[in-house]
């Protein structure tokens, strides 16, 4: 596995592959690896001749300067997860590679989907997100890049911005991968204490829960009772919604044409933990 630790190989890498005719598959991740990401290079293998991965921590997508800071690191270790998943090459950019003009966010329309749930607790987050991604696939000119269904909302504003800037890139979201209690594989899973993490299967078990209620009570009634689970349990909930799928607008009403989404989000202790989960 080759690791390209500036813009400049990353381009020779890149061209030479493409004179080739090689198909290329990218992942872009910020390191701390887990078998959830694994997973978007076992699915990007079925489809493309070359699989590259990035590891770049993104600091114009952080609100909180603490959370930035308090972001693992593992670089080592996230080498060696990659090249036994047989990804064939690592991109390992500094911030001048990205940012060659100073840390800045690019600011983009996303239709408003930048301003439903997380964008209501993050501003900016999305306009970090996009810029970050945007220069990525711009430099490593994948035919096919892959993100995974835990962070929806990101996927939605990816595909989005790809729509917007028509980066000749096809986005492919992969379903959430769990450990074997339910809890969505996360690196900020690192953070959590032995207790906390059993603990944290309330957030998969309420969405269970919330997927058959989906089909007999009302939006509030649901509400109601995901509210009364938190409020027993050591975890607080910052907010629990159902959303159309495609606009990521809360709803307050089931039509029958629609496609909808749950989505929860709540702290252990100060680790912030997120969800989601189709309803039919």
């Amino acid at each position: 596995m080759k690791v390209l630790r500036n813009k400049k190989t990353l381009v020779d890498y890149i061209e030479r592959h493409k004179e080739m005719g090689k198909k290329i598959g990218f992942a872009p991740t910020m390191g701390a690896l887990h078998l959830g990401h694994i997973s978007l290079y076992e699915t990007a293998k079925k489809e493309n001749d070359e699989i590259i991965s990035s590891i770049f921590v993104n600091p114009t997508q952080f609100n909180n300067p603490d959370d930035f800071e308090k972001y693992p690191q593992t670089l080592e270790n996230d080498l060696k997860l990659l090249e036994k998943a047989g990804v064939d090459a690592v991109y390992v950019p500094k911030a001048i590679d990205i940012y060659p003009e100073g840390l800045k966010s690019k600011h983009y329309d996303f239709d408003g989907l930048d301003n439903e749930m997380e964008g209501k607790y993050r501003p900016g987050h999305f306009d970090g997100v996009g810029t970050v991604v945007e220069e990525l696939l711009r430099q490593v000119q994948p035919h096919n890049a892959y993100f995974g269904e835990k962070d929806y909302q990101q996927l939605a504003i990816i595909k989005k911005m790809v729509e917007k800037t028509k980066l000749p890139v096809k986005i492919h979201g992969v379903l959430t991968l769990r450990e074997n209690s339910g809890l969505a594989m996360s690196s900020r899973n690192l953070r959590l204490t032995e207790k906390q993490r059993k603990e944290a299967t309330i957030i998969y078990e309420t969405l269970l829960k919330v997927k058959e209620w989906f089909k007999v009570l009302s939006v509030k009634e649901i509400k109601e009772r995901v509210e009364k689970i938190f409020q027993d349990s050591n975890f607080e909930l910052e907010y629990f919604i159902i959303a159309d799928e495609k606009t990521l607008k809360e709803t307050d009403f089931f039509y029958k044409d629609k496609s909808y989404r749950a989505f929860i989000v709540a702290y252990a202790g100060d680790v912030r933990l997120i969800d989601n989960m189709h309803l039919d």
